[in-house]
C-alpha cells in the first residue's frame, strides 16, 4: 500500500498553519470578539495585532492538525496486506538438547508413556502452571529448565521466545519442539488417548499459520489447538456436547480468567514485590541465579509488572477494584459446576478444562490475591480437590483416588 511520508505530514501541517494565520481567521476572531479593540484615525480602521487568545487558538489548531497528520501517516504507513501461508509450517526438530541443565527432574516411577520431556518455564507463569498441572495429573516424568524472565538466556536457542516450551524426545537423540500451552496439552492428551499414533504425526496436525492483526503486525496461531487428534479410541463414551463444553471452558481459562490475574497480583507495588519474592522462593532463584541476577528479576520485574498490570486493567475493562473482577470470574466457574451438579467439570474426575482452570489459578496460590479469593468466593473446595488429584497423579491411576 502507498505510504504517507513524514515530509507530506509536515507539508500538511504548514499549509494548515498558514491558513490559520490568514485574514479569514483574523476576521473570524474579530467577529468572535477575540480582538475587539480598534484604534480610529479618521475614517480608517487599524486592527490591533492578534491577541494572546488568538495566538493560543492558532497554536492549538496547529497542534491538532499536526496530530491528525501524524496519525494519518502512522495508519497509512502500516502494511495491512494479507499474509500468504504458501506452505504448511513444520515442527522444529532439534538434533540435541540445548546446553542448559535442568533445575530439577520430576520422576514418576509409574510413568510408562515412553516420553522424554523437557519443560522450559517460569515457575509461576499461568500457562506454564497449566502444563505442569497436566503432566503431574497424568503421572508423566519431565525435566524442568527455569528461564530467567528478564534476560531469557535459556530460550535464546529458539525463534519462539515465549514460555512454556516443551521438548519431546522422538528417538535417535532428537527432540520436537512444542509451543503454546494449550497445543502442548492437546498433543500430549491425543497421544495418551491413543498410543498407537506416532507423536510426530500428531504434532503435524497442529500447524502454525500467520495472519495480519488489527494493528498491522504479523502474528501466528496454532490451528486446532483446543481439539484432540485421538481417533475413535480417544472419544469413546464422550458426546459431542461434552467435547465442545470442554473446549468452551478451556478457552475461557485462556481468554478470560487469565486476564484478571496480573492486575490483581500486581495491584500495588507492595503486592507486586511480595509476589516476586514468592516467585523467587518457589522457583529457587537464590540457587539457580547469581544474586545480582536474582535481584534484577525481583525488583525490576516487580516494578515492570506493576506498570503492566495497570495497562492490562484498562485493556480488559476490569472494575476499578480489580479484586471484584477476579471474584466475578471465579464465580462464573463455580456457577457452572453447580449447574452440572458434579464435583468437577469433567464429572466425577477432572477433564482438560478442570486442569486448565486449576493450572492458571495455581499460579497465584502464594499471593495475597489468592488468599482474598478463598475468603470471598467458594473456589477453595474445588481447588484443593484438584490439587490433590494433580499431586497424586490421579490421571495415571485407572481406579482414581
Amino acid at each position: 500500500m502507498a505510504t504517507l511520508s513524514r515530509s507530506v505530514c509536515t507539508r500538511h501541517f504548514r499549509t494548515f498553519y498558514s491558513v490559520c494565520k490568514n485574514e479569514q481567521l483574523n476576521s473570524v476572531m474579530r467577529r468572535a470578539n477575540l480582538n475587539p479593540s480598534r484604534s480610529f484615525s479618521g475614517n480608517s480602521v487599524t486592527p490591533r495585532p492578534v491577541t494572546a487568545q488568538g495566538n493560543l487558538i492558532v497554536y492549538a489548531l496547529g497542534g491538532i492538525a499536526a496530530g491528525v497528520a501524524y496519525r494519518v501517516w502512522e495508519v497509512k504507513s502500516k502494511d495491512f496486506s494479507p499474509v500468504s501461508n504458501n506452505s504448511v509450517s513444520k515442527p522444529k526438530i532439534l538434533n540435541e538438547l540445548p546446553p542448559y541443565p535442568p533445575a530439577r527432574k520430576v520422576s514418576i516411577p509409574t510413568d510408562n508413556s515412553g516420553l522424554h520431556l523437557v519443560l522450559y518455564q517460569y515457575p509461576t507463569c499461568p500457562f506454564c502452571c497449566k502444563v505442569r498441572a497436566f503432566l503431574d495429573y497424568n503421572g508423566l516424568s519431565y525435566d524442568v529448565v527455569e528461564v530467567d524472565p528478564v534476560l531469557r538466556t535459556q530460550t535464546k536457542w529458539s525463534d519462539y521466545r515465549k514460555v512454556p516450551i516443551l521438548l519431546a524426545g522422538i528417538g535417535e537423540g532428537k527432540y520436537v519442539q512444542l509451543n503454546d500451552s494449550t497445543a502442548i496439552i492437546s498433543i500430549l492428551e491425543s497421544f495418551l488417548s491413543d498410543r498407537k499414533q506416532n507423536l510426530l504425526d500428531i504434532v503435524n496436525c497442529y500447524p502454525s499459520l500467520s495472519y495480519r492483526d488489527n494493528d498491522g503486525s504479523i502474528k501466528s496461531e496454532i490451528q486446532n489447538r483446543y481439539f484432540l487428534m485421538s481417533g475413535d479410541d480417544g472419544r469413546k463414551g464422550r458426546s459431542k456436547e461434552d467435547i465442545m463444553d470442554e473446549v468452551k471452558w478451556r478457552e475461557w481459562a485462556d481468554k478470560k480468567l487469565v486476564h484478571v490475574l496480573s492486575p490483581n497480583v500486581y495491584r500495588t507495588t507492595e503486592e507486586a514485590l511480595q509476589s516476586f519474592e514468592w516467585f523467587s522462593e518457589v522457583g529457587e532463584w537464590d540457587r539457580l541465579f547469581p544474586s545480582w541476577e536474582r535481584n534484577l528479576i525481583v525488583y525490576v520485574g516487580a516494578y515492570a509488572m506493576w506498570l503492566i498490570g495497570k495497562r492490562l486493567k484498562k485493556r480488559h475493562l476490569l472494575k476499578d477494584e480489580v479484586r471484584l473482577s477476579l471474584y466475578d470470574e471465579l464465580n462464573v466457574w463455580i456457577k457452572q459446576l453447580k449447574k452440572k451438579g458434579t464435583k468437577f467439570s469433567g464429572g466425577s474426575k477432572p477433564n482438560l478444562s478442570d486442569l486448565a482452570v486449576f493450572g492458571v489459578l495455581s499460579s497465584i496460590e502464594g499471593c495475597q490475591a489468592f488468599k482474598d479469593a478463598l475468603e470471598n468466593t467458594n473456589i477453595g473446595n474445588w481447588f484443593y480437590d484438584m490439587k490433590k488429584h494433580a499431586t497424586q497423579h490421579a490421571g495415571s491411576n485407572p481406579i482414581g483416588i
